[in-house]
C-alpha cells in the first residue's frame, strides 16, 4: 500500500507509542526518516519525547543546512553515517528500552533464533564498541557494523541502533528485538532457553498453503458487528502487549464455512474492520492477506465446532515458558486452573508441518496450548472468552516468574484441584 503519511507525523506517531510503552525515557532516543531527495527528517534535541509535535520535528537537507525550530539530535552523526554506508535504508530508531538495554550493558547481543519470526525479521544482531554519544566515532563504529550487513545493532553501555527499507520495516525490526529481549531474560530466570535450529528456521520460513480468491457479498449485520469487536480486541492485545504490532493472529467463526482473521503486515495497534480478511472454504476475500495462521485455525474450526474464536499470541511470559525446558504449573492460583486447565506444549514443526495434529490436540475442555518457541494458542467460545484465558494465561506465567525469585513454587494439592473441578468444571 502506497504511503502517504509525512515523515515529521510518522515520526511523531512512533516516538508516541515507543514512549507510552516505556521503551525509551522523556530525553533519551532518536527516530529518522531519510526522504527520497536525500533530506533526512529527525527528532530533536532536548525536546520533552512524551509532548512531541510535529513542528518540532527537524530536517537536514543534503548540505547540511537545516529547517525547523530546534537543533537536531545530538545522535544526527550516527543517523547520517548509517544512511551513507547503506543507501538501501530509509528508516533508523534508536531507543533504550530496558531489556535491551540490559543486554548493552551486558556486552551481549539477543539471539534472535528463539523465534523463527524474528529470525526472519531482524537478522543476526550486530555489536558497536562504546564510543561518546553523539560523537563521529560512535557513527563509524554504528555505520561499520551496519555496512557488515546488520540492521540491528547493539551499543555497548547505551541501547539498540535498527534501520529499515522504511519506517514500517524498521519499527518493526525494533519492536521485535525488544520482544526478544524480554523474553529471554524471562525464560532465563526458569532455566534453560532452547534455541531454534538450522532446519527448524528454515521449516519457519515456510509461508504455508496458499489460498484462491473470491469476492464474498456484501456483509451482513452481524458480520459487520463482528469485525467491530474482533478489532477491538486486537487492539486492546496490542495495548496489554499479548501481541506486537505485526505479529500475532486472532480469528472469529463468522458461520460454519467462514471465519474472519488478522491479516499479515497490518499494524494490529491500528487494524480496522475492513483490514480484516475474510475466509471460506479454503479462499480468501480478494485483496487481503490473512495471517499465516488461517489454514491451523481453519483445521480447529472444523474440527471443534463449539469454538468461536482463536487467537496466537505473543505474551512475554507465557512465551518465555515456550522456549525454555520449563512447564507452565496452573495449578497455583485457582482461577489460572479453572479458566487454563492444564496447559500443553506442543512441537514447533507441528504449526508448519502438522497443524491437524495441533487442532486433534487441542479441544473446548483443554484450551491452552503453548507452541515451542513460537506462541500462545488459545480458543474460546465467544472473542471475549478468548481474549479472558489469554490475560488469565499471561498473567499465570508472570506471576509463577516472579515466583522464582521468592523460593519454591507450591502448587495447589490435588484434593483442592478436585475441589474447584467439581465446583466449577463439572
Amino acid at each position: 500500500m502506497r504511503d502517504i503519511t509525512h515523515p515529521a507525523e510518522r515520526l511523531v506517531q512512533a516516538m508516541a507509542r515507543i514512549y507510552q510503552y516505556r521503551m525509551t525515557t522523556t530525553s533519551g532516543g532518536n527516530l529518522s526518516i531519510r526522504d527520497d531527495d536525500g533530506s533526512i527528517w529527525i527528532t530533536p534535541a532536548r525536546v520533552d519525547k512524551g509532548t512531541l509535535r510535529v513542528e518540532d520535528i527537524v530536517r537536514v537537507y543534503p548540505d547540511g543546512s537545516t529547517e525547523g525550530r530546534h537543533q537536531p539530535s545530538s545522535e544526527f552523526p550516527f543517523h547520517r553515517r548509517i544512511y551513507q554506508q547503506r543507501p538501501d535504508l530509509k528508516a533508523i530508531v534508536h531507543a533504550h528500552p530496558v531489556a535491551l538495554v540490559a543486554f548493552s550493558i551486558c556486552g551481549q547481543t539477543p539471539d534472535t533464533r528463539l523465534f523463527a519470526k524474528a529470525r526472519a525479521v531482524c537478522g543476526e544482531v550486530g555489536f558497536a564498541p562504546y564510543a561518546l554519544p553523539g560523537s563521529d566515532l560512535l557513527g563509524e563504529r554504528i555505520a561499520a557494523v551496519c555496512a557488515a550487513g546488520h540492521d540491528c545493532v547493539m551499543l555497548e553501555n547505551h541501547g539498540v541502533v535498527v534501520a529499515g527499507v522504511d519506517f514500517s520495516a524498521a519499527f518493526r525490526r525494533f519492536e521485535t528485538l525488544e520482544f526478544v529481549a524480554k523474553t529471554v531474560i524471562k525464560a532465563r530466570a526458569l532455566g534453560e532457553v532452547r534455541y531454534l535450529t538450522d532446519l527448524q528456521l528454515a521449516i519457519g520460513a515456510h509461508g504455508g498453503p496458499e489460498l484462491e480468491e473470491f469476492e464474498p457479498g456484501p456483509a451482513t449485520s452481524g458480520e459487520r458487528a463482528l469485525r467491530r469487536e474482533l478489532c477491538d480486541f486486537i487492539r486492546r492485545g496490542y495495548q496489554q502487549r499479548l501481541l506486537t504490532a505485526n505479529a500475532g493472529s486472532f480469528s472469529v467463526r463468522v458461520d460454519e464455512r467462514s471465519f474472519l482473521i488478522s491479516t499479515q503486515l497490518v499494524d494490529r495497534a491500528t487494524i480496522t474492520p475492513g483490514q480484516l480478511a475474510f475466509v471460506r472454504d479454503g479462499r480468501r476475500q480478494r485483496g487481503t492477506r490473512p495471517s499465516r495462521a488461517w489454514h491451523l485455525h481453519q483445521l480447529i474450526y472444523q474440527r471443534h465446532p463449539g469454538i468461536r474464536a482463536i487467537v496466537n499470541a505473543t505474551p512475554v511470559n507465557a512465551t518465555a515458558f515456550s522456549a525454555s525446558q520449563s512447564r507452565l504449573d496452573t495449578r497455583t492460583i485457582p482461577e489460572s486452573y479453572i479458566f487454563l486447565r492444564d496447559v500443553a506444549v506442543l512441537p514447533f514443526a507441528w504449526v508448519y508441518e502438522a497443524p491437524e495434529k495441533i487442532a486433534a490436540a487441542m479441544t473446548p475442555e483443554f484450551p491452552i496450548a503453548l507452541i515451542e518457541n513460537d506462541c500462545a494458542l488459545v480458543l474460546g467460545t465467544t472473542i471475549l472468552d478468548a481474549f479472558d484465558r489469554l490475560e488469565v494465561l499471561e498473567s499465570t506465567a508472570e506471576a509463577v516468574i516472579l515466583s522464582c525469585a521468592l523460593g519454591e513454587v507450591r502448587p495447589m494439592p490435588g484434593a483442592v484441584i478436585d475441589e474447584l473441578v467439581r465446583a466449577f468444571l463439572g
